[in-house]
Order: structure tokens, then sequence, then C-alpha cells
């Protein structure tokens, strides 16, 4: 079990770092939005990882409130952006 969980980790490790390359070079700020939505999906994943590897049910609530933080932040950038593109055009 302890290679599935290295296994994961590792992979949870280069997905965040690819999300962090175009967090940063996003040419759109939409872009950016995606990327830090999916960058808070591998934090959630990685503390389900967590979680899973020290048999630790407590985590569950944490995943709860970044998975609401993470929708509520998503929803919201969504709208500026709406806002954004109507005073432009």
């Amino acid at each position: 079990m302890t290679i599935v969980i290295a296994v994961a980790t590792a992979a949870l490790g280069v997905a965040a770092a690819l999300t962090l390359a175009r967090l940063v070079r996003g040419p759109t700020m939409l872009d950016r939005a995606v990327a830090l939505d999916v960058l808070a999906a591998v934090i959630m994943a990685g503390l389900g990882v967590e979680a899973i590897a020290a048999e630790d049910p407590w985590v569950l609530p944490t995943l709860l409130a970044l998975s609401l933080i993470g929708f509520v932040g998503s929803a919201s950038i969504a709208r500026f952006l709406v806002y954004r593109n109507e005073e432009d055009a």
C-alpha cells in the first residue's frame, strides 16, 4: 500500500507543479482562475491521500470546507469576469 501512496503523492506533486506553472504563466485571467481551481482540487486530493496514509478520518471536515471555498471562489471569479467583460464591450 505504501507504493500506491508514494506514486499518488508523486503524481500530485507533478500536477501541483504544472498547475503552478499555468497559474504564473497563464495569458488570461480565466486561465489563472482555472489553474487556481485545479490547484485547490490537487490540495484536496493530497489531503485525502494523507488521510488514507495516516488512517485519520478527521481530515474530512477540512476537505469539505476546502471544497466549499473552492466552489464559492470559482463562482465569484466567474461572475467578476462576466461583469468585467461587459464593461470592456
